[in-house]
């Protein structure tokens, strides 16, 4: 269901940018939990991702919640660009070793924090240099990825240093809607054209 959905959000995606031109602000979501890790584990901790990308301001402000988990937690970001959305594995995109302000060395917590996305100190930089060399292209590069669902959000811990829980970043209903609402204005101005 996620795939479908994914795949779904990424064509109204599309549409929107053909409407709305370049400018964009997406919303994205994650369930985290062991059993979405690449291979999945037994944790039974979990948490919750929310990811806002603006390509105009510039801004990448992600949050999160988690509890539960079994090992003290060693880092956390976003992972991009996998080749299939809401399956695999990738690189780190943001910050490494961990986002900055992300809470360390604990079992559960809270992060609220805003990125500005033109700075070289928001990616990690082997994906600045996978993606034209500069933060800009990282930046376009995180919000293909983001779009298509080739992204998701990793917490790495003592106990899974390959990361405890994870999920697969997608959008919010309500920018479901709004890519939705693209689609249709898209639509009407083909029609409009095919008319004349």
């Amino acid at each position: 269901m996620h795939r479908v959905l994914a795949r779904f959000a990424s064509l109204l995606l599309l549409g929107l940018f053909a409407t709305a031109g370049q400018a964009a602000i997406i919303q994205l979501s994650a369930e985290l939990s062991g059993l979405a890790e690449a291979p999945p584990n037994a944790s039974p901790g979990t948490g919750f991702a929310f990811v806002e990308f603006d390509n105009v301001a510039h801004t990448l402000h992600v949050s999160a919640t988690f509890s539960g988990l079994i090992g003290n937690t060693t880092a956390a970001h976003i992972h991009c660009c996998t080749a299939a959305p809401g399956a695999g594995t990738a690189g780190v995109a943001t910050q490494t070793p961990s986002f900055v302000g992300f809470p360390l060395g604990v079992t559960a917590g809270s992060f609220d924090q805003t990125y500005d996305t033109t700075l070289a100190s928001t990616w990690n930089a082997p994906f600045i240099t996978n993606n034209g060399g500069t933060p800009l292209g990282a930046e376009a590069a995180l919000f293909a990825g983001l779009s298509a669902g080739k992204a998701y959000f990793n917490i790495h811990t003592t106990f899974a240093p390959g990361g405890e829980i994870r999920g697969f970043l997608v959008p919010e209903p309500s920018s479901v809607a709004l890519l939705a609402l693209g689609l249709v204005g898209m639509g009407v101005s083909l029609r409009r054209r095919a008319s004349r």
